[in-house]
């Protein structure tokens, strides 16, 4: 109801989710496997709907029917950016990165896993869209797009079209791509865990690795648990995929400032991958991902921030227990990150109506007071970093295995 899963519904998807975790406790290889065989049907399924609703008669008159562009604004179509899962469709390119300690070749495999899987979303995203916009009736388009009422837009446009066979296929898709995103995402955010470990912000249990299949399995369980929490809470898909949108595109902050900042302190480390232009690239990330957040519309980016303000007790906690010596350097260094969030919190509410606020910003003047505040903590927090204990003991490590390996 509502879009809320139902108890049968919340029992059969963390059935599912136990299903993930169990392809993923065995090892990176059946997770491999289990992964490449959905992928390739997640590319098949979308193809066969590109193919199917434009050789079922093709509208090209529909791209010119409407009247004006974007008739809601321009912010609503930003608002659906930050909120709507169009941020998630595309956060594939994460699992690669978070995978990459485990690469053969990460100067190879891990440019092309990233710019390829941007790249092939996007193709594959804009075609379903010209696709759908002309198989579906030139009539119901002259009364306006609200006159298609789908509760899957898809599927019932296929069956509209007696696209009986795409419509099975459809609705057996829905099961397996998302199945696919779970596994997927099982994996990375078990390594997520693991690393928070090595940084000292977890137990260290949570760093332990199966000598076997060498996976670490209590940061499985734990994600397991954390799964089953937001499972719980969040039961429909729309509150779901604004809360990890939101919170994604947080976590995307932190990589244009720690990129700049390390090759600002540490220009001797060993790079297996070296990309040109991010003196441009990262200040122009920063922005875009301040931005996406700020269109997420108040209350919900103020209450995503206090999510993370929410979790700092946890992380002084472990910070208490390996001792403050010297914690005031690394405190320093994070102060940037610790004014952004309230400063984007408050910009939000006193930002424009279009956006949720108060409107005490004009709508254009808010992004570009959100752009220009986004330079400001970029260029502190790349300028406050500093060369931290952890970087030499990589760097011997490395030196080590040089040698051993020459």
């Amino acid at each position: 109801m509502n879009g809320s899963l139902t108890t049968l519904g919340l029992i059969l998807s963390a059935l599912l989710v136990i299903v993930y975790f169990l392809l993923n406790y065995w090892g990176v290889r059946v997770f491999a496997r289990a992964n490449s065989a959905i992928t390739v049907f997640k590319f098949l399924i979308p193809g066969a709907k590109i193919a199917g609703l434009m050789f079922s008669g093709f509208h090209s008159e529909n791209f010119g029917t409407a009247s004006t562009f974007a008739p809601f604004g321009w912010s609503s179509v930003l608002t659906a950016v930050a909120t709507s899962g169009i941020v998630f469709s595309f956060n594939g390119f994460q699992s690669p990165v978070n995978l990459a300690g485990e690469a053969r070749n990460p100067t190879r495999s891990v440019p092309f896993a990233i710019i390829g899987s941007i790249l092939l979303a996007l193709v594959i995203y804009v075609l379903l869209q010209v696709a759908y916009i002309g198989a579906v009736s030139p009539a119901g388009v002259a009364q306006g797009w609200h006159h298609f009422n789908f509760a899957s837009p898809f599927a019932e446009l296929a069956l509209a079209l007696n696209l009986n066979w795409l419509a099975i296929l459809l609705y057996i898709d829905a099961f397996v791509s998302p199945s696919g995103t779970g596994t997927t995402y099982m994996a990375t955010t078990t390594r997520m865990i693991y690393a928070m470990q090595r940084n000292n912000t977890m137990p260290k249990v949570f760093g332990i690795v199966h000598p076997f299949y060498g996976v670490p399995r209590p940061a499985m369980w734990f994600n397991l648990g954390v799964a089953f929490v937001f499972l719980f809470f969040f039961r429909g898909w729309s509150s779901l995929a604004a809360v990890i949108s939101v919170a994604t595109v947080i976590s995307y902050l932190t990589g244009p400032v720690s990129l700049m900042a390390l090759r600002r302190c540490a220009t001797d480390l060993d790079r297996p991958l070296k990309i040109p232009g991010m003196s441009l690239i990262a200040p122009f990330a920063f922005v875009c991902a301040s931005l996406v957040l700020y269109w997420a519309k108040w209350p919900l980016t103020g209450e995503i921030i206090l999510l993370m303000v929410v979790a700092l007790p946890v992380y002084f906690y472990f910070q208490g227990k390996i001792g403050f010596d010297g914690w005031g350097h690394g405190l320093k260094a994070a102060w940037w990150l610790i004014a952004y969030l309230p400063t984007m919190a408050a910009i939000s509410l006193i930002g424009s109506k279009e956006f949720g606020g108060r409107g005490l910003l004009p709508y254009g003047w808010d992004m570009a007071a959100v752009a220009v505040l986004a330079l400001v903590f970029y260029y502190w927090g790349v300028h406050t970093g500093y060369r931290s204990d952890y970087l030499g003991e990589r760097e011997s490590r490395d030196d080590i295995l040089h040698e051993v390996g020459a």
